[in-house]
């Protein structure tokens, strides 16, 4: 006879082989027993104040480890609330699973507390959503949701776990076989690489554009190699920020409108033709562009547009099947088309500088990006969480890691900085954690402040105040015009710094420029969670399409 666990102790054990050690949570009745058998394998219990900052939580630690998170949640509204960050993941390709509690199978149908439609509701935004209907057949079941959240493209999975089949003890030799792991990706079609090489050797206006599957597949030395080896500019989105350094002489940014209306070939790797990339259609790209779209799921490849070659594959080993045509590929020297971008790189970035020098109090957004990206520290995790502030700062900070800038993703779910600030703090407890914040945003999940607090998870968070849902007021004075506005103003009299305050962290309001970096200083040597209140010019408007992602 093996020895008798509970199904609380068997999901803790799972979660420790897959190497997961923290699991993010808030308390419900129907999940303590995994609660008990975390304690008993030594798996940190890191929980919060909403369930969607548990999920949130757990899609950051994904991001930044490469292996699922994992967050726990009660029955019926600790699910629903869950659902969102879920979702986010979902957008992100961000491999989660979500562990919800359920009411006794004893009980099915019979109107049981927290009783819901679960497995139904969270299909739709999971890759996989299983039932653990039996104790032996935890591991079985935990172990299907972790191969399904890792293989290409990840994602979110998740289980429902009764509360009878948590809390029963089992004989352990009579468990059911786990299964292996997911051991790796597909590789390219070979006749796929060779086309691709001879479109990028006979290219005159060349484009590589790099997304999240790139960061996924962790390509970052093979796509600097190439960009070096062929002369390519490089422009990045999603999680790709970071895989080449800020300073890399082949990654570009403020030009790639330009670029893309120009290219004749354009390299797309892990990237979607969605609102960013304008749909991959014109007028954004020129009508007889040749694009070598590289993704390991074959229903993303030509969504949208056309497609020149289309190449199932991992990234990484795309892009090493590529490098070995060296011979076709290899350039002695810039282009002519890369010295244009970099020059148009140059020319717009330097009108961007001449705003961001107002000394204007009120700050001007503009401005106080550049005091944030003169403070951030280059070896910083950045976390953006907001709308216009974030799209300011993102394009000053430096980012020069992977995995050192975190936002939301495509599905532009706002408050998930406190929670990504938790786990990126667990997961590098010696890296300064910045979470750049609208007024709006913080609101969302500002009281995660307290889950930090309490849990000695520091981090200094920012708040870019213009006492609006900024973004959002100015597409409704765009459509309909400034006279009767309505639920998209905020306060800045708000003491957001003074709620971080009462809830144990450090708070500072600031007015001027000038003040900003002084304050963020004091903010980090508090050495608890700290908040920064700036106050913006609330005037300033910013051009913008993404309330309707044209």
């Amino acid at each position: 006879m093996g020895e008798q666990r509970h199904g609380g102790r068997l999901i803790a054990d799972t979660l420790a082989a897959q190497g997961v050690d923290a699991l993010f949570t808030l308390t419900g009745g129907h999940i303590s027993a995994i609660y008990d058998g975390c304690t008993d394998v030594g798996i940190r219990v890191i929980d919060v104040r909403h369930e969607q900052a548990a999920a949130h939580a757990a899609d950051a630690y994904a991001r930044l480890t490469f292996r699922p998170g994992v967050a726990a949640v009660t029955a019926g509204p600790g699910v629903t609330d869950a659902i969102t960050g879920v979702t986010n993941a979902y957008y992100a390709a961000s491999p989660m699973v979500l562990l919800g509690g359920r009411n006794p199978l004893a009980l099915e149908g019979m109107g049981a507390l927290q009783d819901a439609p679960q497995i139904e509701l969270l299909r739709p935004v999971t890759k996989r959503t299983d039932t653990a209907l039996e104790t032996r057949r935890i591991p079985e079941v935990l172990g299907d949701a972790f191969r399904a959240a890792r293989s290409p493209r990840m994602g979110p999975t998740y289980v429902d776990l009764p509360m009878d089949v948590l809390m029963t003890p089992v004989d352990t030799d009579l468990l059911a076989p786990a299964g292996g792991r997911f051991t790796h990706a597909p590789g390219p079609d070979p006749d796929a690489v060779a086309r691709a090489a001879d479109l990028l050797a006979s290219a005159t206006h060349p484009v590589v554009l790099s997304g999240s599957g790139t960061y996924w597949a962790q390509a970052w030395e093979e796509l600097g190699e190439l960009a070096a080896l062929a002369e390519l500019p490089v422009y990045v989105n999603g999680m790709s920020r970071g895989i080449l350094p800020s300073g890399h002489p082949h990654l570009l940014g403020l030009s790639r409108k330009h670029a893309l209306r120009q290219a004749d070939v354009i390299l797309a790797l892990g990237v979607d033709f969605d609102f960013r990339l304008g749909y991959g259609r014109p007028p954004a790209y020129r009508d007889d562009v040749a694009v070598i779209h590289v993704d390991p799921q074959a229903d993303r490849i030509a969504h949208n547009r056309d497609v020149e070659v289309g190449a199932v594959s991992d990234v990484r080993a795309f892009l090493r099947a590529l490098l070995a045509h060296e011979g076709e590929l290899g350039r002695t020297e810039p282009t002519a088309w890369l010295e244009e971008l970099r020059a148009e790189d140059a020319r717009r970035s330097a009108a961007r500088d001449e705003a961001s020098r107002s000394d204007a109090s009120p700050v001007h957004p503009l401005r106080f990006a550049r005091e944030v990206a003169r403070w951030v520290d280059p070896d910083a995790i950045v976390i953006g969480d907001g709308g216009d502030i974030v799209a300011h700062t993102a394009g000053q900070v430096r980012v020069d890691r992977p995995g050192h800038w975190m936002d939301p993703g495509p599905f532009g779910c706002l408050g998930v900085g406190a929670p990504f600030a938790l786990a990126a703090r667990h997961v590098h407890p010696d890296t300064p954690v910045l979470v750049v914040y609208g007024d709006g945003s913080f609101g969302l999940n500002g009281m995660e402040f307290e889950s930090a607090v309490r849990q000695e998870l520091p981090f200094v968070g920012i708040v870019g105040n213009d006492g609006a849902w900024g973004e959002m007021k100015a597409f409704h004075e765009r459509v309909y015009g400034a006279e009767g506005m309505v639920a998209q103003d905020l306060s800045q009299a708000t003491a957001y710094e003074g709620m971080v305050a009462a809830l144990g962290g450090y708070g500072e309001r600031v007015e001027r420029p000038e003040d900003i970096g002084p304050a963020l200083d004091r903010a980090q040597a508090s050495g608890v969670p700290a908040l920064v209140n700036v106050i913006l010019d609330r005037t300033f408007r910013r051009e913008s399409t993404a309330a309707y992602g044209g």
